[in-house]
This record gives C-alpha cells, sequence and structure tokens, in this order.
C-alpha cells in the first residue's frame, strides 16, 4: 500500500512540475509577443579623426529619450570612404535613414534627390552663419553640429622665445622658415602618408589665395574660362604644399595624423598647417600646450581663417521613418548635455546656440580675433565648387609629382581634363 501512495505522489509531483513549466514557457512566449519591438534606423557616419566616440553617447542618448527607437551605426573615415559608401548606397537603392557628413555634402548629395528638407523645426537650434553651407533654393538639406577652424598652428611658447612675429604675407612666411632653419627648429609640422592631407592644404591654400580674389573661380573653370594649368595662382598653391614637404621632418611621407599631432605637441616642429581637429591629441598629448593659428599667408597679406562646418546630419528622403527620424535628430539638437559633452570630447566648435565646450579650446583666443575683425572665410566657398572627390583625385597625382614621379604640368593637366569631375 505504502508503495502505491508513494508511485501516485510522484506522478502528482511529476504532472504538477510540468504543469508549472509548460505555464511559465506560455508566459515568457507572452512577454515577448507582448513586449514592443524597437526601430532600427541606419546611420550612415562619415567621421572626422576627432569625432570616433560621439556615437556612444548619442545612443545613451537616444535609448533614453526614444526607448522604442535604436541606430544601427555603419561608420568610416569621412575624408577616404564616405563618398563611395554614400554613391554605392545610393546605385544600390539604400539610402540610409540618417547620414552623417559635413555642411558640404548637401551640395554633393542633394542632385541625387535622396536629401530630405530638414524640417524648419528644428533649425531653431543651429547658429544663423552656419545655415548657407546647408541650403538650396531657400531650404536646408542638412543640419550641422560643429566646426572646425582650418589654418596654421604655431607654438606660441616657441615662438616667443625666438621673438618671431606671424607672417601675413609669403615673403614674410619664408623670411621666418629661414630663420627657423637657421636656428635648427623644423619649421613644418606634417603627415604626408595620408593623401587627404595633400588635398586639405592644397585646398587651404586655394581658399585663402584663389577664391579669396575670386569667389566664382570654380564655376569659371567649369565653364572653361580658367584653368589649373593656366592659373598662376594656383600653381602657387601647389607650390605651397611642395614647400610645407620639403621644410618638415625627413619621414614626413611616413607618419600619420597621430604620430604628427604628438610631435607638434611636444615642440618637435613650429608651425602645423592642419585644422581644429587636431587638437584632440594634442591636448591628450601635452594638456593646455600654448597653441595659436593665423591664416595661412596669402599676396595681399589678407587671408581669412578658414571655417568648415564639420558634423552634419541629413535625412533621406526614402526613409519609411520621417517622424522617426525628425524625432531623433529633435533628441540630438535639443540636449545641451550631449552638446557639451560631444564638444568637450572632440575639441571642436559649437554650432548650437548657447551651447559651447565647457573649456575653451587651445586656439579660441585667435579665433575670437580673428572673428571680430572679420577675417573667417566658410571653407564651403570652395568646397561646393570644386568638391571632395575632385580634390582627393587631384591630390592623388600631386603626390606623384611631391615624390619626383611625375611633373606639375602633368597634374595640372590632369585637373583640367577632369573638370566635369569637380561639381555633383
Amino acid at each position: 500500500m505504502r508503495t502505491i501512495l508513494v508511485g501516485f505522489s510522484a506522478l502528482v509531483l511529476c504532472l504538477l512540475l510540468s504543469s508549472c513549466t509548460r505555464s511559465e514557457k506560455g508566459a515568457a512566449r507572452a512577454s515577448d509577443e507582448g513586449s514592443p519591438r524597437k526601430l532600427m534606423l541606419s546611420v550612415l557616419a562619415g567621421q572626422s579623426t576627432s569625432d570616433a566616440g560621439i556615437e556612444e553617447m548619442i545612443n545613451d542618448l537616444i535609448s533614453s529619450k526614444l526607448p522604442g527607437v535604436t541606430l544601427d551605426w555603419e561608420r568610416m573615415d569621412w575624408g577616404e570612404k564616405f563618398q563611395s559608401q554614400m554613391q554605392a548606397k545610393f546605385a544600390a537603392g539604400e539610402v540610409p535613414d540618417i547620414m552623417i557628413g559635413k555642411a558640404q555634402d548637401v551640395a554633393t548629395y542633394y542632385p541625387s534627390g535622396n536629401l530630405a528638407p530638414i524640417p524648419a523645426a528644428l533649425m531653431q537650434y543651429v547658429r544663423e552663419p552656419s545655415l548657407p553651407a546647408v541650403t538650396i533654393n531657400g531650404t536646408a538639406f542638412g543640419i550641422p553640429y560643429n566646426a572646425f577652424y582650418q589654418g596654421v598652428f604655431y607654438n606660441k611658447d616657441l615662438f616667443e622665445k625666438l621673438r618671431l612675429g606671424v607672417p601675413a604675407t609669403p615673403g614674410e612666411l619664408s623670411t621666418l622658415v629661414k630663420s627657423l632653419k637657421a636656428r635648427h627648429v623644423v619649421p613644418f609640422a606634417a603627415h604626408f602618408e595620408e593623401s587627404w592631407y595633400g588635398g586639405n592644404i592644397l585646398m587651404q591654400f586655394a581658399i585663402g589665395s584663389v577664391f579669396n580674389s575670386t569667389p566664382d573661380w570654380g564655376d569659371r573653370f567649369r565653364a572653361g574660362k580658367v584653368s589649373f594649368s593656366g592659373s598662376p595662382a594656383i600653381q602657387r598653391c601647389f607650390a605651397g604644399v611642395r614647400e610645407v614637404l620639403d621644410d618638415t621632418w625627413s619621414d614626413a611621407l611616413s607618419i600619420d595624423q597621430t604620430e604628427c599631432d604628438e610631435r607638434f605637441a611636444r615642440g618637435d616642429a613650429a608651425m602645423y598647417v592642419t585644422g581644429s581637429w587636431t587638437l584632440q591629441n594634442i591636448d591628450t598629448e601635452k594638456p593646455h600646450v600654448r597653441v595659436g593659428i593665423f591664416p595661412y599667408p596669402n599676396e595681399g597679406g589678407d587671408a581669412r581663417l578658414i571655417f568648415e562646418p564639420n558634423m552634419t546630419f541629413m535625412k533621406s528622403s526614402r526613409t519609411s521613418h520621417a517622424d522617426a527620424v525628425d524625432q531623433v535628430l529633435n533628441a540630438i539638437f535639443e540636449s545641451k548635455d550631449l552638446a557639451s559633452e560631444i564638444f568637450d570630447f572632440t575639441k571642436t566648435s559649437s554650432l548650437l546656440k548657447n551651447v559651447g565646450p565647457e573649456v575653451p579650446l587651445l586656439i579660441q583666443s585667435d579665433i575670437d580675433g580673428f572673428l571680430k575683425a572679420g577675417r573667417v572665410v566658410d571653407a564651403t566657398v570652395g568646397n561646393r565648387q570644386l568638391i571632395w572627390s575632385f580634390q582627393e583625385k587631384v591630390a592623388s597625382r600631386m603626390y606623384d609629382w611631391l615624390q619626383g614621379k611625375s611633373s606639375l604640368a602633368a597634374v595640372l593637366s590632369f585637373a583640367d581634363q577632369n573638370r566635369p569631375l569637380s561639381a555633383p
């Protein structure tokens, strides 16, 4: 009898356990089916060297503000891969919901029809001077977030120690370089391992001299009214790149930006033709180093500091989630905490109203001086007329010349033969 009771009890226990297990699994399935699915938005981000890492900051904000949305990031270097990725996506009909490039990209990709207007309500967060670069026919197709300043960085302590002045003309710069070399000081920091660097400083020189006197030079170039081969001013820009290479370290063709930034921060060169994207590395290597900036000198002595809107958000005209994209953009641009975090991390200038980095940039006093004097020019003046993909192709040929594999005449001829590629 005891055996029968024990067996019966065991059977009842098994049935109860089985019932509980089925109930738990059923509850789990019901919970899974009942939980809301997150909407995933695709983001294609072309990043400058200082931008890597901001995606995690944005993710944290979105998960807090919009828990039903996640961002699927595809990140790459803006100078080397962003344009090819954008073109490939467009060709395949796979336009990302959100694209993050530079302000100049708006003019490049607007003709494709893949960019949607930015809601007017979002533009209230952005400072007016940054809007022309993203506006076409009165409508904004991008919304800029931060900015770089480009020119010649210089070691203020070294300049003061050697009693050197800031040059305004090519002649004054040449005298300065000779003085530095006579004192066994390397005049320029440079990183020619990367072709984008040569392309960037070439365009800096062109904006400071060619576009400074002829603001529509790129349009005239496409119309056949001017040419690279027939322009002494353009040729002086190429000569300027050659001079930087001649007056930098002997291994400049084999070092990258990070190494260059660190050497400059340590005082291994007096000047550095670059942009404020280098401040992040410089500050990491030597916090609070005294660095100034001035425009690369031009013939008229009136060169202006170059202002370049950097992180610019663009919205797909093909997205199926337009409202969600607007909510994400609004969350990003209205958050002052996120803005301060990004500006302090990237060491960039703010393009948002009433929000800036908590710690002033190393070059902020000089930037303020040029702004007050009205000596600042938007890089878009040149970059919308000679787009980056064209600049990059010319820079690649220029490197052949710099290394003695080609003639300057061949480089200039290549630019002229490819003038249709200079615009979208």
